[in-house]
């Protein structure tokens, strides 16, 4: 099923964050095909421990973080059985170790999830996606894919770098009352602060963080900060304050006919 958002009262302090430049946007257009726009222009580039150059650049594990995809086989994770966007996703790894995953069959997704539980996490994912293909990466996850999701929306029309509350009701973006000229101003912001970062057609650097009670989520592209969140309450499944970390392929028609998502590094730094 396609997602949808329901607002939630959110207190004065969180409209300061909102409308920073910093702030998520409520994932617009997940029920659109993928198909008509162009994808983003190429973004500026970084030093350090990002991806550099073209394609072919050399995948990087920050320091302090450890690797939980080997490059070889899929140890340490599972498909999960019971997710509502499917059961079936083709996910495997390539030669040269790069984890690819496509719908298969045509229409059919699902999520790849830890067997471990993370509680306060950070992320870090070198991926290059094709345009018009949804993935997602989740937090705090339960077998059946009910988490707080990052999303990696890279369709037109799809939100880049804000929450969603996949299958967990509550999940808001903006605080409640917000103007609509004000709310699509920043949405116009916040879109064309994530495409700057973005690197169109090469490998881009992911990093996120969740931690606290309420999960508080942080997210840069190419160390580019596109994200600062806080939840209200916890709306996690029964409250919890742990879950497998989890990445995703979108059902339905938000995948183009042979499109695919691609990973070369996922790694995490636990965090007290």
């Amino acid at each position: 099923m396609h997602k949808t958002l329901i607002p939630i009262f959110v207190s004065v302090s969180l409209l300061a964050i909102a409308l920073s430049p910093l702030a998520g946007q409520p994932p617009q257009g997940r029920g659109q095909q993928a198909q008509g726009n162009q994808p983003p222009a190429a973004g500026r580039g970084f030093s350090g421990l990002l991806p550099q150059g073209n394609s072919e650049s050399i995948p990087r594990i920050p320091v302090g973080f450890t690797p939980i995809f080997n490059g070889k086989d899929l140890t340490g994770w599972h498909i999960s059985k019971t997710n509502h966007h499917g059961t079936t996703p083709d996910f495997h790894v390539m030669p040269g170790g790069v984890l690819v995953t496509s719908q298969n069959p045509l229409g059919s997704g699902g999520i790849l999830l830890t067997d471990k539980r993370y509680k306060n996490v950070e992320g870090y994912m070198e991926v290059k996606p094709d345009w018009g293909c949804d993935g997602g990466l989740f937090f705090r996850s339960n077998e059946a894919g009910d988490a707080y999701q990052l999303t990696l929306d890279y369709l037109p029309g799809g939100s880049m770098g804000q929450v969603y509350g996949e299958g967990i009701p509550g999940v808001s973006m903006f605080p409640a009352g917000i103007a609509p000229e004000v709310r699509q101003a920043e949405q116009a912001r916040l879109e064309a602060n994530w495409q700057k970062a973005w690197k169109r057609e090469e490998w881009n650097a992911v990093r996120a963080r969740i931690t606290g009670n309420p999960p508080r989520i942080s997210a840069w592209f190419n160390e580019v900060p596109v994200l600062q969140w806080r939840d209200t309450a916890n709306h996690a499944p029964d409250g919890a304050e742990d879950g497998m970390i989890a990445i995703q392929i979108h059902m339905g028609d938000r995948m183009v006919p042979g499109g695919l998502w691609r990973w070369r590094v996922i790694a995490v730094k636990e965090l007290p």
